[in-house]
């Protein structure tokens, strides 16, 4: 009889997660129960698999709705039914039009109106009119027997109870953007919308027992056929699995001969021990899929990096999906892929962030549009967003808000009772955990589905302009569809940017997949060692390069093992500083059994790598590869307290029994591992970014102005792009500002010339700046300040940015000089600009132009304001007595003794200490362009704050550990471009 029961998921209108829905319908012996969300079915499959577990038959359908208006239910007979609904779902979203005011005859479906809205007559057999409980007293006169097919109870349930109710209320008026007070009762539900004892419904509808015999047979009529946990993805790529199987056989063996050479024992024996296990779980197209992605991303020129556990697949190496030697590093594929293992192997592919959808085309492309769709992510209500909603919705004013946002409720004292309703039904929302509030696009997954999508989901049109599914990662793992991961990421940018400017500025190609070659390369293991990594992926950061520092890494296992232990959990439990003692201290290193120094000799005896569990587990306690990677996975918290987990513990431990492993030992073994469970990181991913790392600091090494263009275009790294082009004038490039005849929008080099692109011209138009470089493309040059005026007709206060940031340098005049002639050159507002090319061009204005003063400062404020900071080093503009102050590289004569320096702010880090207390990690540069690291304890940041970017005077004690000095401080001062007061 509760054939219209909605989840929180009804976004803005609903209450109840799934999960509550159906323990109260379980509560109240029900046993058939219909979800039919608002315009979505995002958690239709919870709510199959949750139905199951709890005995009660699960019915599926959506409630169509024209923003508040109710259209009708729509419920599937069958899959098809499902399946029919999905599409005509679909259709509306995606196109975004409103439903009609009939439901279309879907096949294996019922369409449900609200008494009243459609004549009996005119119903079709797929047609059917619901009768609300409170609307009983309509049926007065009319001769239901006579339509019994037609009739059935249509009881809404909505929330859990009147308070719910009244949280409702709360989340429409968030929705329509409106104070609650404004609500309309057609846009809400009643407070009637709750559960009802079958009994209590059946009373009510005494006198008219054919409605609900009725409702009962159209339930029985609908069933959800579809198994769950059963795998859905494309189970082909040739279409057949045989051709399949010989075709991933023969690119394994063709890449083998790439990556190895012809004949290499070692990597034939692990390529055909994973095509087997890749054959007994018919994973076949998944590689084959990927490897597709990756061929036409290699037709493209397109530049990618495959990581995380796949690269622990010689398979996945040998088709260039990763760039990891797995025999070089000692990889596990049981790591990747075991017998146990039911989902398919996951790989995570990053393109360049301007490639990403060009392979996400390609895919919908090869695939269809009916097998595929973005992967969908819910976007939760945060506490604090929550709060500022319902602030607004209330008619709080905002700085009312804030003081809650910022000081918490101060209801003891304000007995406010807005304040108290906020604080109460936030609260509500806070005890569901992950509220929806309204759906997105996943990072990168894409769903390639074997039947048409629509048999599982409802799709939608985001802008991103890719049909996207509503369903999250979780519900469509539960159906069995599994993601390929197609990520975007900046750091690759930089290097398909730097490998497409080579080419032009040296007219060089490179192999950026030869990553062997550059971990051997002694120039770049140099600047490895000196950690000149401005730039680089991963190794860039102040944490990152005194990591590098202390350790004096110089190779890639080394790298490897930083890319890991950096990680914040490993750092907060002190295995960092214990790697780096045993790694300058081998000698002291003691290992807890003969096995494990066997094992982990590499890594001092500390299990780094999630490889780490499974090497120990394998060897240590005998367990099979496969039930130490159950193992790894359980101790990572997905078995955690199950009789699995139990079951796993247990082998360990009788299995060192039987070994005659000390009972001592293997309890501290277990310990390790348990420990280390909590940050664990896979040994592939680490090595995955130190081969990105790898490519990045190669092109650095060898290329490095290019490089560095590369990186400023992509607008994507650690640092601010102030840094990076204090790092690209090292390369002894020239540095010119802006100009309209050799600029283009983003940064551009020739040769040893290098112009700023006009994209960093603070306020400067986008459409004006592509209309300069179109004119000039077509036209060429531009003559003088007059001919651009003629050719673009700017308006005054955009030329005025031009001429402030050194655009017509070229003309030889001082900025004042054309501010001055400019005032005679605009156009007035509202002139439309006429380009008529003309067989003479105009003559430049000729008029006397008095002496203006000029200061050298001049130029460098300019480019502060408009760029954001000089193009000349600030300490040349700096107006300040710079002698007095120690340089970075003299800070090892001053170890454990004050040291005064001045320093000009890269970047912060703030952390918080054991008691909570805020600290403070700094980042500055000297004089010379030398890095001065700070550190800022509690009491000093309490009395000498960051106050933004600029010159700080630095006073603290030179502390040295491995050789890394950072300064301690006690004093700090900010001064001004023009201050010079002591300290």
């Amino acid at each position: 009889m509760y054939l219209n029961c909605k989840t929180f998921f009804s976004l803005r209108y609903g209450t109840m997660p799934a999960e509550m829905l159906i323990k109260k319908a379980a509560q109240l012996g029900i046993t058939t129960l219909a979800l039919t969300n608002i315009n979505i079915t995002s958690d239709a499959w919870e709510f199959v698999d949750l139905c199951r577990k709890h005995l009660i038959k699960p019915v599926l359908g959506v409630e169509c709705r024209n923003q508040s208006t109710f259209c009708y239910l729509l419920l599937a007979r069958d899959q098809e039914g499902w399946y029919h609904i999905n599409r005509f779902l679909s259709d509306h979203q995606s196109r975004e039009i409103p439903f009609p005011d009939r439901a279309p005859a879907l096949p294996g479906t019922w369409a449900i109106y609200k008494w009243g809205t459609v004549p009996p007559a005119l119903l079709l057999p797929h047609e059917l009119l619901g009768v609300n409980p409170r609307d009983l007293n309509r049926l007065f006169r009319v001769d239901t027997l006579s339509i019994r097919h037609q009739l059935v109870i249509m009881h809404p349930v909505t929330f859990q109870d009147n308070d719910h109710y009244e949280l409702h209320r709360v989340l429409r008026a968030i929705d329509q953007n409106i104070l609650i007070s404004q609500l309309e009762p057609h846009t809400t539900g009643t407070v009637h919308d709750q559960f009802v004892h079958p009994a209590k419904m059946v009373e009510r509808f005494e006198q008219y027992p054919h409605i609900v015999s009725n409702t009962l047979r159209v339930l029985e009529t609908c069933e959800v056929e579809m198994a769950l946990q059963t795998p859905r993805n494309r189970k082909s790529f040739l279409g057949n699995v045989e051709e399949d199987r010989q075709l991933l056989r023969q690119l394994a063996y063709q890449g083998m001969e790439y990556r190895y050479g012809k004949d290499h024992a070692e990597a034939s024996r692990r390529i055909e021990k994973e095509l087997d296990i890749i054959a007994q779980q018919e994973f076949e197209a998944y590689f084959l899929i990927t490897w597709d992605i990756i061929r036409y991303a290699q037709e493209r020129q397109f530049f990618y990096v495959g990581r995380g556990s796949g690269a622990n697949s010689i398979v996945a190496y040998c088709l260039k999906i990763t760039d990891v030697d797995p025999i070089e590093l000692n990889l596990f594929f049981e790591r990747f892929l075991n017998p146990y293992r039911t989902s398919p192997p996951d790989f995570d592919i990053d393109f360049s962030w301007r490639d990403r959808d060009a392979i996400i085309r390609y895919v919908f492309d090869k695939y269809g549009d009916t097998h595929t769709a973005l992967l969908g992510t819910v976007t939760t209500f945060q506490t604090n967003a929550i709060i500022r909603e319902m602030g607004k919705v209330f008619g709080l004013p905002k700085k009312e808000i804030d003081q809650i946002l910022e000081n918490g409720f101060n209801i003891q004292l304000n007995e406010d009772h807005i304040q108290r309703k906020i604080q109460h039904f936030s609260g509500l929302m806070d005890q569901e955990k992950s509220f929806p509030n309204h759906l997105s696009i996943h990072a990168g997954g894409i769903l390639i589905s074997d039947a048409p999508i629509h048999q599982y989901c409802t799709t939608y049109l985001p802008p991103k302009g890719f049909s996207t599914a509503q369903l999250d990662m979780l519900q469509a793992e539960r159906i069995g569809l599994y993601k390929f991961d197609i990520l975007s990421q900046r750091g690759l940018g930089h290097i398909r940017d730097t490998i497409d400017i080579i080419r032009k500025n040296k007219q060089v190609d490179i192999d950026i997949h030869n990553v062997k070659a550059f971990t051997v390369d002694e120039k770049v293991k140099e600047n490895l060692k000196k950690v000149n990594t401005i730039g680089c992926f991963y190794i860039e950061s102040p944490g990152m390069r005194q990591l590098l520092q202390k350790l004096q890494c110089d190779n890639y296992l080394t790298l490897v093992a930083a890319s890991s232990i950096i990680r914040p959990g490993v750092a907060q439990s002190g295995m960092m500083k214990q790697y780096i003692h045993s790694y300058r201290n081998p000698a002291c290193v003691t290992y807890l059994h003969p096995v494990i120094e066997e094992l982990l000799s590499d890594t001092f005896g500390i299990m780094v790598y999630q490889e780490d569990v499974i090497k120990v587990a394998h060897t240590y306690a005998n367990m099979e590869l496969a039930d130490a990677d159950s193992l790894r996975r359980a101790m990572a918290g997905k078995y955690r307290g199950t009789k699995d987990f139990e079951k796993i513990q247990e082998r360990f431990f009788a299995n060192c029994a039987q070994l005659g492993r000390p009972h001592e030992v293997s309890a501290e073994v277990w310990r390790q591992i348990a420990s280390f469970a909590n940050f664990s990181f896979s040994k592939a991913h680490s090595a995955s970014f130190a081969v990105e790392s790898y490519q990045s600091l190669y092109l650095k090494t060898y290329f490095p102005a290019e490089f560095m263009v590369a990186v400023i275009n992509n607008f994507g790294g650690f640092y601010n792009r102030e840094l990076y082009f204090r790092e690209l004038k090292k390369t002894g490039v020239n540095i010119h500002p802006p100009c309209i005849n050799n600029s283009d929008y983003p940064t551009n080099i020739k040769g040893q010339e290098v112009y700023v692109g006009l994209i960093h011209v603070e306020g400067l138009e986008q459409a004006l700046a592509e209309r300069i470089l179109e004119e000039r493309r077509q036209c060429g040059p531009y003559l003088h300040l007059e001919d651009f005026c003629s050719r673009i007709s700017p308006g005054a206060e955009q030329l005025e940015l031009l001429i402030r940031i050194g655009c017509f340098q070229f003309t030889g005049q001082t900025k004042k000089q054309l501010l001055w002639k400019s005032s005679l050159l605009v156009r007035q507002p509202g002139t439309a600009a006429v380009h008529n090319l003309s067989l003479f061009q105009p003559a430049a204005v000729n008029c006397a132009l008095p002496e203006l003063a000029y200061h050298q400062h001049e130029d460098a404020f300019d480019e502060i304001d408009l760029l954001g900071f000089p193009l000349a080093s600030p300490f040349e503009v700096l107006n300040h007595d710079q002698s007095a102050y120690i340089p970075a590289r003299d800070f090892h004569r001053y170890v454990n003794q004050p040291v005064t320096t001045l320093g000009y702010l890269v970047t912060t880090k703030t952390m918080r200490t054991v008691k909570g207390e805020p600290m403070c990690f700094g980042t500055f540069l000297d004089r010379e362009g030398q890095f001065i690291d700070t550190v800022h304890f509690p009491d000093s940041l309490r009395q000498y704050p960051f106050q933004k970017g600029g010159f700080y005077i630095l006073k603290g004690k030179a502390i040295s550990e491995y050789n890394v000095i950072t300064l301690e401080i006690s004093q700090m001062k900010k001064i001004g471009y023009f201050e010079d007061k002591k300290f």
